[in-house]
């Protein structure tokens, strides 16, 4: 009777196609048998012997976002391969902002689920996280790092921007523009329905500093891209040979065993708090970076990225804090034109994922060259960092607004409430030619945090009721305990904390109550005494929402507050190490 087949050497029995076998009670016949099914897709034993690099493949025909997932794929491979590596692409669930009811955000935490247990129950030496919509590049993010195995981030790109009648259109901020103007009678329905057409020209990630932009930033700016990853539009060669790079620096990773954790360090935060207030980025980028440092056992102090803020200014010219796209930044040099004007306030030692630091990388990156897009630190679009945290008795824990984008003439600004108590509430109202309200109004939406909606939809971007709107009101302040797209623009006070979901100062905000914004105090106040508050509790006590079964009832149960990344709780790091920055 002949032997079996010979089970081929490695050099380490943790790597490659030994890693992570499944629990037989005999270690080599699970290889054997893992062999024997991948030798079936026509792999041979000198290809098994490789490195192996997974490939988190993140396209679906309900995400235009991820459209060009199948080319950014082939060139990763490629560059797996010519490396030395073995590429495996492997799906993982994939989330579009406009196609996940009832809110993309619900669904951040499954998909962070879902990739963390795929890198970690499947052999791979090191994971390439294709990205780009919206929660994409934070869930994949939060997984890996919880994973803990080398691994680097390739986002799909923006999308190229359009032309409506001679004017450059690209989405999201001109959607919401648009809107904004048929809803003022402004344009017909003809005109609306002809810039549809032209919002989105290309598959890719919105062409403003949206928070799939912000989130593509930030990942370069942690150190997880490939230098000059963030910027290069998904229909371009440039997004391709990026793909290539990211598969081959892969396999150096796996090959120098360049864990996560070694990059996604408090430098690493810290620099991508400096860059989330200097690209003017989405509000969304404070509550997926709460989350991802949370993975790695790291809190984001709010007040100090708030003095942080005070000392970094908005230098990206790009919609909505300025007027460009997403190619004109990549035009210009991308994050290494960013990042030579931070320097000054950058920890330049971290670590990326080239095994080289910020600094390194920014030298090999040049001297750079003349552009318009990005501002000069003496020169700024805005003179402090486009978030500004705000603390008072409405918001015990915090709330956020995104001051680059507001309106200058609102933020020192005391008005009436008036509420709305639900989504429900507002689409029923908001539209009513009997709504009271005027300009000098401060729009209330309750329910619609964490827990509220659930999975704190992008609603707080209230719009601005129709009879106001028809006068020519182009903007309003607008508080709630929800977020809004990195897209739009407003005096909006958002991420209001704790919700009102689960009886925090906001579920007892009545019409009529007054309400006072200060930017330049950082407060955000109920002027109502603690006692009236107590009484209304008391009177009108919250009955936090729950499920019967699923997903919801776990989302419900353990999904955590703002200031906390709205992580499930039992996925963030069992002990706290310390706070982001560090003192």
């Amino acid at each position: 009777m002949s032997a079996p087949p010979p089970v081929s050497p490695s050099e380490d029995d943790d790597a490659g196609m030994r890693k992570g076998l499944p629990n037989y009670g005999d270690a080599a016949f699970s290889l054997f048998l893992r062999k024997a099914f991948i030798k079936g897709a026509g792999y041979t034993d000198a290809a098994l012997d490789r490195p192996v690099i997974g490939i988190a493949a993140t396209g679906s025909d309900y995400n235009p976002c991820h459209g060009n997932a199948p080319q950014l794929i082939e060139a990763v491979k490629r560059g797996v391969m010519l490396a030395g590596g073995l590429p495996m692409a492997f799906p993982t669930i994939s989330v579009h902002e406009s196609f996940a009811a009832p809110t993309s955000m619900y669904l951040r935490n499954l998909m962070s689920m879902d990739t963390e247990e795929m890198v970690r129950g499947q052999p791979m030496d090191a994971v390439v996280l294709i990205g780009g919509c919206d929660k994409t590049v934070p869930a994949q993010l939060m997984g890996a790092a919880s994973a803990g195995l080398p691994a680097i981030v390739l986002v799909t790109g923006a999308m190229l921007t359009g032309s409506h009648r001679g004017e450059r259109v690209g989405a999201c901020t001109d959607c919401r523009r648009y809107w904004a103007r048929f809803r003022a009678g402004e344009i017909d329905a003809e005109e609306a329905s002809d810039v549809n057409d032209q919002l989105v020209a290309s598959v890719g990630t919105c062409s403003v500093m949206g928070t799939a932009s912000t989130m593509a930033c930030i990942a370069e700016a942690l150190g997880m891209t490939m230098p000059g990853g963030a910027s290069p539009p998904a229909v371009t060669a440039d997004r391709i040979r990026i793909a290539e790079q990211t598969g081959a620096q892969a396999v150096q990773m796996a090959k120098d065993r360049l864990t996560i954790d070694k990059v996604l360090t408090p430098a690493a935060f810290e620099n991508a708090m400096r860059v989330l207030l200097a690209i003017g980025g989405s509000t969304n980028g404070i509550v997926h970076l709460t989350a991802i440092a949370g993975r790695m056992g790291l809190e984001i102090d709010l007040d100090a990225l708030d003095r942080m803020g005070r000392e970094t200014p908005v230098l990206l010219d790009l919609k909505p804090s300025g007027q460009h796209y997403m190619e004109d930044f990549h035009h210009a040099g991308g994050m290494a034109t960013l990042l030579r004007e931070l320097k000054p306030l950058l920890r330049l030692d971290a670590l990326t994922v080239t095994g080289r630091t910020l600094g390194e990388e920014l030298e090999r990156a040049g001297p750079g060259f003349a552009q318009d897009v990005v501002r000069p630190f003496a020169d700024p679009i805005y003179p402090q960092g486009g978030i500004a945290v705000l603390r008072g008795n409405l918001a015990p824990g915090g709330a956020i607004i995104k001051q680059s984008a507001a309106n200058a003439a609102l933020m020192e600004h005391e008005g009436r409430a008036v509420v709305f108590e639900s989504l429900e509430d507002l689409a029923t109202r908001i539209d009513s030619d009997d709504l009271d309200v005027t300009a000098d109004d401060v729009l209330v939406l309750k329910n619609i945090g964490p827990k509220g909606a659930p999975g704190m939809p992008e609603a707080g971007y209230i719009p601005i009721p129709r009879k106001l709107a028809r006068a020519g009101v182009k903007d309003i302040v607008r508080i709630s305990d929800g977020r809004m797209s990195g897209t739009a623009f407003g005096t909006i006070v958002l991420h209001v904390t704790p919700e009102s979901a689960i009886g925090g100062p906001l579920a007892h905000v009545r019409n009529g109550d007054r309400i006072r914004l200060s930017i330049g105090a950082r407060e955000i106040a109920l002027l109502v005494s603690d006692d009236e508050l107590a009484r209304r509790a008391k009177e009108a006590p919250v009955v936090e929402p729950v499920a019967e079964r699923g997903y919801r009832k776990l989302f419900l149960q353990t999904v955590t507050q703002a200031d906390q990344g709205v992580d499930f709780d039992f996925l963030r790091a069992a002990k706290m190490v310390g706070k982001v920055p560090r003192s």
